[in-house]
C-alpha cells in the first residue's frame, strides 16, 4: 500500500511543456541560489547565485537584489571572485565581504567602496551594531609541528611531528594553525589595532572545517562577543563533540562559558531582539554528533537556563528569533521532509513546552534555510528533488508560500520533471518505514525499468526532499532508471528512537530495512527484477559493501563512493574518534565483537561476486584511502568486474566541476555497462 505524491499544476504544467532529460552538463549549468540578508527597511532581498564554468573548472558567485514583495531581480555585483556574507546596514544599504576585505554599497548595487584594507585578509566579518567595532577570525600559528618549526637550521626539510592525536582533519593535515576570533575597533573603514580574543589557545573559533560566521556573534548591545568552541586538545579533541558557547567582554577582557557542564555540542547562538534572551541548539551527549538537538534559553537577568525541547520527540535546527521576539522559528526533519517550526514563548520561559511548537510549513519539499523576516513575511529557501534552490515567502502565521526567485525557470521550463511516490513499507521489525520512489519523467506502467536502491550516508543523515548536485534524483531517474530511496533506521524526522537505532547496529536492522525497501518495490510490475542495482556514498557506500556480501544474488551491480569496507582497519586511520566511538566502538574492546564480526564488510569478502565500481577521495581523511583501494584489490583478485575510480585532490565529496562530470560520465556509464 502507498501514497502517490501528488504533483501540483505548476509541476504538470512544466512537465506537459518538457522535453529535454536533465543531464550532467545540465545539471552544472543550473544556477546555486543562497539568501544572504534582508535589507533593513524590509524592502529587498539580497542573495547570491554561483555560476559554475566547465571550461574553467571553478564557480562564480555574484549578488542579487529582488524586492520582497517579488518582481524584476538586479544583479548588483560582477567582479571576478566571489562576495558573501551580505549584511543589512542602516537603509537600503549592505555590507558584505569580498577578498577577504569589508565592502559597502547600496543594495542598488551602486556606490560599491572597498572599507577595509588590512594586511592577511578578514574572514568571517561582522560588523557591531553600534557600528564602532569589526569582528573577524583569523588563522594564528600556535603550535611547532614542521620540521623547519622545530629545527630552523633544517629550513628545507619536508616533515611533520605529532605527538597526539588530532594530527589531520576531513581534508586537511595540521599545521599548528588555528582559527582566532579578533576585534578592533572600526570607524568608517579604518581598522584599530586587532585583539586576539583566543590569545595563546590551541583551539578553534570557527569550529573546523565546517564552522563560519554564525560561530561568533555580537550582543545586541555591543559589549560583548559570544564564540563556539571545543577548548580541548589532542586525544580529547578527537574523542569529543563537547563545543561551549564562550562570552567575552570588551571591558573587561574577561572570558566566561555560559554552557558549562552541557556535555554535547553546543552551537548556533542567538540573541532575542531585546537582548534579554539567548538562545542556542544543544545535545546532550558528549560523542554522539547526530544526538537529538534541543533549542535551550538563557535568561540573562537570571542565568537560568531551560530547554524548550526536552519533550519534544524530534530535533531541531536553524534557529532564528521572531522580529516580536515572541517565538523562535527553526527548521526540523518530518517524516521525510524538512519544514519550518516555532516555538511560542510562555511569559515564564520555563513554562515552555512542547505543545507550544507548531509546525508552519507542509508539503513533500524542504525548507533548507532562513534569510531574514520583514513583518509578517519569513523568506526561506526552498528544495525539492526535482529542482534546485530557490527563495521562497512565507506568509505568517499561517504558512502560505509564494516563490520569490526563479533563477533556473529557463532551464526548468524546457526539462523534463520526474514522477515522485511517497510509500510506507513494512519493515522485517512491524515498523513502517517512509521510502522514496523516483519514476523516470516518461515513465509507462507497462514498460520494465532497471532499479537503483539508494544507500544514504551518514548514518544519521536525512533522506528528505533535497537536491543534490551529485546524488541527483532527477538526473538519475532522467537516464531511465527508478531509484528507491528508503528512510531506513537512522534517519531524522521519524524520532528520537529511530535516529538512535542505528548506532551499534550498522550491518543490523538498517541492512535489513534496505532490503525490505528493494523487495516491496520489486513487487511493482515495472520493476525489471533481473536488474536491480544498488548505490550509495560514505555509510551508503559501507551499506553497499556490506549487501555485497549478503544480498542474496539480488543485485546485479554496485556502486561504492567513499565507502567504509573494513571497519578495523577505517577505526585505526579516521580522524574524528567521537563517532567511531559512539557508533561502532574499539576494535579491541570485547564488548565490540559483533560489530566487528557480523557488520564489518570484508569478513563476507568470500561471498562477493557482482560487478563494483568504487569510488574513492585521495584526501578523505574522514574514509580514508585504504577503504577503497583494499575493496577493489578484493574484486580485482576475486576476478569479479570491477573498477576504481580516484580523486587525488577529492576529500569526502566531490567538488571540483570537472572532477564531478567524470564522476557522472563513469557512474552512468558503469550502469549502462552492467544493469
Amino acid at each position: 500500500m502507498h501514497k502517490p505524491f501528488l504533483l501540483t499544476g505548476l509541476l504538470i504544467s512544466s512537465m506537459t511543456m518538457a522535453q529535454d532529460k536533465m543531464t550532467p552538463e545540465q545539471l552544472w549549468q543550473l544556477g546555486r541560489v543562497s539568501g544572504e540578508t534582508i535589507t533593513a527597511d524590509g524592502k529587498t532581498v539580497i542573495y547570491g547565485v554561483t555560476q559554475y564554468n566547465i571550461a574553467e573548472n571553478k564557480g562564480e558567485k555574484n549578488l542579487y537584489a529582488i524586492p520582497l514583495t517579488g518582481g524584476q531581480a538586479k544583479q548588483i555585483t560582477n567582479q571576478p571572485g566571489g562576495e558573501n556574507g551580505a549584511t543589512a546596514l542602516e537603509g537600503q544599504k549592505i555590507g558584505y565581504a569580498y577578498k577577504d576585505q569589508w565592502w559597502e554599497m547600496n543594495a542598488d548595487g551602486s556606490g560599491a567602496v572597498q572599507k577595509t584594507n588590512v594586511e592577511g585578509g578578514l574572514q568571517n566579518i561582522r560588523i557591531s551594531p553600534d557600528g564602532k567595532h569589526i569582528l573577524f577570525s583569523k588563522e594564528v600559528k600556535i603550535k611547532k609541528v614542521s620540521g623547519s618549526d622545530v629545527y630552523p637550521d633544517l629550513p628545507k626539510s619536508n616533515v611533520q611531528i605529532y605527538d597526539n592525536l588530532n594530527y589531520r582533519h576531513w581534508d586537511t593535515w595540521e599545521d599548528g594553525s588555528f582559527q582566532h576570533v579578533f576585534y578592533a575597533t572600526y570607524d568608517n573603514g579604518q581598522v584599530g589595532t586587532p585583539v586576539d580574543i583566543m590569545e595563546g589557545e590551541a583551539y578553534d573559533c570557527p569550529q573546523m572545517p565546517f564552522g563560519g560566521a554564525e560561530d561568533m556573534i555580537w550582543s545586541p548591545d555591543s559589549k560583548s562577543i559570544l564564540y563556539v568552541s571545543k577548548k580541548k586538545l589532542g586525544k580529547d579533541y578527537a574523542t569529543s563533540t563537547n563545543t561551549d558557547i564562550y562570552e567575552y567582554n570588551l571591558d573587561s577582557r574577561n572570558t566566561r562559558n555560559l554552557s558549562e557542564g552541557m556535555k554535547g555540542y553546543d552551537v548556533a547562538p542567538a540573541f532575542s531582539p531585546d537582548g534579554k534572551y539567548l538562545a542556542w541548539t544543544s545535545m546532550a551527549n558528549d560523542g554522539f554528533e547526530a544526538d537529538k538537538n534541543d533549542i535551550v534559553i538563557l535568561d540573562r537577568n537570571s542565568g537560568k537556563i531551560t530547554n524548550l525541547t526536552k519533550d519534544w520527540d524530534g530535533t531541531a535546527s536553524a534557529i532564528r528569533w521572531s522580529n516580536d521576539g515572541k517565538q523562535l522559528f527553526f527548521l526540523a526533519v518530518v517524516k521525510g521532509t524538512e519544514h519550518l517550526l516555532e516555538i511560542t514563548l510562555q511569559k515564564d520561559i520555563a513554562a515552555t513546552t512542547a505543545k507550544h511548537i507548531r509546525q508552519i510549513t507542509n508539503g513533500d519539499f524542504d525548507v533548507a534555510g532562513f534569510v531574514g523576516q520583514a513583518g509578517n513575511t519569513l523568506v526561506v529557501s526552498r528544495t525539492d528533488m526535482n529542482h534546485a534552490t530557490e527563495l521562497y515567502t512565507i506568509t505568517l502565521p499561517k504558512g502560505d508560500m509564494q516563490p520569490l526567485t526563479a533563477v533556473n525557470k529557463a532551464v526548468y521550463d524546457k526539462t523534463a520533471m520526474c514522477k515522485v511516490e511517497k510509500r510506507w513499507i513494512k519493515t522485517t521489525d512491524g515498523k513502517d518505514m517512509l521510502t522514496w520512489v523516483i519514476l523516470p519523467p516518461d515513465f509507462d506502467p507497462a514498460k520494465k525499468y532497471p532499479t537503483l536502491l539508494y544507500c544514504q550516508g551518514g548514518p544519521q543523515a536525512a533522506l528528505s526532499q533535497f537536491y543534490s548536485y551529485r546524488w541527483n534524483f532527477q538526473l538519475i531517474a532522467s537516464q531511465g532508471y527508478i531509484v528507491v530511496a528508503p528512510n531506513r533506521r537512522g534517519m531524522p524526522g521519524h524520532g528520537v528512537e529511530w535516529n538512535a537505532a542505528i548506532s551499534k547496529d550498522w550491518g543490523g536492522q538498517p541492512i535489513r530495512d534496505y532490503l525490505s525497501a528493494i523487495d516491496a518495490v520489486s513487487q511493482e510490475p515495472y520493476v525489471d527484477k533481473s536488474r536491480l542495482g544498488a548505490v550509495g556514498a560514505s555509510y551508503g557506500g559501507y551499506s553497499v559493501y556490506m549487501l555485497a556480501g549478503v544480498h542474496n544474488n539480488r543485485f546485479k551491480t554496485f556502486i561504492a563512493h567513499d565507502g567504509l569496507y573494513d571497519l578495523k582497519s577505517w577505526y585505526g586511520t579516521t580522524e574524528e574518534l567521537w563517532f567511531a566511538n559512539w557508533d561502532i566502538g574499539a576494535w579491541w574492546d570485547a564488548a565490540n565483537a559483533k560489530t566487528y564480526q557480523e557488520f564489518n564488510p570484508s569478513n563476507f569478502a568470500n561471498k562477493w561476486n557482482t560487478p563494483i565500481l568504487i569510488i574513492q577521495g585521495g584526501i578523505d581523511f574522514r574514509v580514508p584511502i585504504e577503504q577503497g583501494l583494499q575493496a577493489f584489490q578484493l574484486a580485482q583478485l576475486k576476478g569479479i568486474k570491477s573498477k576504481l575510480l580516484y580523486f587525488p585532490d577529492e576529500n569526502h565529496w566531490v567538488l571540483k566541476v570537472q572532477n564531478a562530470l567524470v564522476w557522472q560520465r563513469e557512474f552512468f556509464q558503469w550502469l549502462k555497462e552492467t544493469l
